[in-house]
């Protein structure tokens, strides 16, 4: 038993800290695990080493610029949110499965990783709107494509935690998870109340 928790904890972990990242870009963690795990940095199961190909590479390196230099643009940031989501769900899917890859068979694995690396997706894509919303609200867009750069950066952080530490993420975007459900939970009303 012991084994086993020793092998899945830290493929659960991986898994959602590896989705959260997509949430926020679909392209760029797909890119970079494609990177670390041909550099031999960042071990994903057998049946996703076609992330790691020459082929693969090229294409999510061109993605990752398109969706990253086009977020920039106001109008097309938000087209890019629309079209981003499903994406973006897909592309936390896979990664959570390619994490989950390295402890368990391909069906598996792709089954888990729809299971949590959707909905993981979801909540940082989610956030992202939101806050995306009230930008454009407040600025008319002119403050969007600041957002975007500190989104880039954040990405990159996350998904460097994500690899590095990846408990800690996962913890946090569990945290997240609770919080928001916290919040989105109606209050009683108190029994004075009129």
């Amino acid at each position: 038993m012991d084994r086993a928790i020793v092998e899945w904890v830290p493929a659960i972990a991986l898994a959602i800290a590896l989705a959260a990242t997509a949430g926020i870009r679909a392209w760029l963690p797909l890119f970079l695990a494609g990177l670390l795990t041909r550099a031999g940095w960042l071990e994903l199961g057998a049946s996703f080493a076609f992330l790691a190909s020459t082929r693969a590479l090229v294409i999510l390196a061109v993605a990752s610029a398109l969706e990253i230099l086009g977020d920039k643009i106001p109008a097309v940031d938000h087209a890019l949110d629309t079209l981003g989501t499903p994406l973006k769900l897909g592309a936390g899917a896979l990664l959570a499965a390619a994490a989950f890859g390295t402890v368990t068979d391909p069906l598996t694995s792709t089954l888990l990783g729809v299971a949590v690396g959707a909905p993981t997706a979801l909540v940082p894509h989610a956030a992202k709107s939101l806050v995306r919303v009230a930008s454009t609200a407040a600025t008319g867009g002119l403050a969007n494509p600041l957002l975007s750069l500190l989104e880039d950066l954040v990405t990159l952080a996350a998904f460097a935690l994500a690899v590095l530490v990846p408990l800690a993420l996962a913890g946090l975007v569990l945290l997240a998870v609770a919080l928001l459900a916290k919040r989105s939970t109606p209050r009683p009303e108190t029994a004075g109340a009129a």
